[in-house]
């Protein structure tokens, strides 16, 4: 396979512009980083499972012409339950704020975050990548279709594709790393779960009407 940085490059960078957008998947990989639990775990989850999804959509869905609709309605359907819990969860934690401490020590106050296992924190970063309609069609549907584009270049692209994912989400880790040693203020938290909770539910919203 002959190195072609225009074909590499093109994949990287588009697949840099659709995850950069702050969806379920950075979100909850942000909010991980600023409750210290688990951040590069979570990363390396998600990241990982991006690269899955890209190899499916270059290496396969793309080459079958996409998802079947009964398929694509049932990610969606699934994504609009996960979203919708999700979303309710980050309301409540709107409506009832707690400060997380910049260390990974004993939280101080009457109320205690919930300490996540490794097994439980790898789970929650597979449910945001894997029941996230927009992370398959952002990966798998729109990456696997643009790599036809490039023909015998596809697996270059998609392997440029897969490396912005993986540069994307180490940057994503640095940036909750480092806020989450300055952000412990119940204001910025109640405005980040008030946001989220927006996000997920008009999102859920977007997807239900996809199918009608």
């Amino acid at each position: 396979m002959t190195l072609s940085f225009p074909t590499f490059s093109a994949g990287m960078v588009l697949s840099m512009s659709l995850i950069m957008a702050i969806g379920p998947q950075n979100a909850h990989v942000l909010r991980m980083g600023l409750q210290r639990q688990h951040l590069w775990l979570t990363v390396a989850v998600c990241a990982l499972s991006d690269v899955v999804l890209i190899g499916l959509g270059v290496l396969g869905l793309a080459q079958l012409g996409g998802l079947s609709d009964k398929m694509l309605g049932a990610l969606v359907g699934a994504g609009v339950l996960f979203l919708g819990v999700y979303g309710w969860r980050a309301f409540q934690r709107f409506l009832k704020p707690q400060a997380i401490p910049a260390t990974d020590g004993p939280i101080d106050g009457p109320r205690r975050a919930p300490s996540l296992t490794p097994r439980q924190a790898i789970l929650s970063a597979l449910a945001f990548s894997w029941l996230n309609p927009h992370a398959w069609l952002d990966t798998a549907v729109l990456i696997g279709t643009a790599s036809l584009a490039y023909g015998q270049g596809s697996t270059l692209f998609g392997l440029g594709a897969a490396t912005g994912s993986l540069v994307w989400f180490l940057l994503l880790g640095v940036a909750a790393f480092w806020l989450g040693r300055r952000l412990n203020s119940l204001r910025i938290w109640r405005l980040l779960d008030g946001a989220v909770a927006l996000m997920m539910w008009g999102t859920a919203a977007w997807l239900l009407t996809s199918l009608v």
